[in-house]
């Protein structure tokens, strides 16, 4: 997505951004094969939100 369309959306569905990070993790394992781990770091940027002040939302998904 273009830093235009990431600016616009203000909600990610679960299932897309599973099947996503599935893609890219499939394409690492299967077209261009490694010999480390691959990971997907995600960035989310929240309106009105202070990180340092709110701790709520910290965390990873597995």
């Amino acid at each position: 997505l273009s830093s235009t369309a990431l600016a616009k959306m203000s909600k990610i569905n679960r299932d897309s951004l599973r099947e996503s990070i599935d893609n890219v993790l499939k394409y690492s394992t299967d077209t261009k094969k490694r010999k480390f781990t691959e990971s997907v770091e995600l960035q989310i940027a929240l309106k009105n939100y202070d990180p340092q002040k709110d701790k709520r939302f910290a965390g990873t998904i597995k």
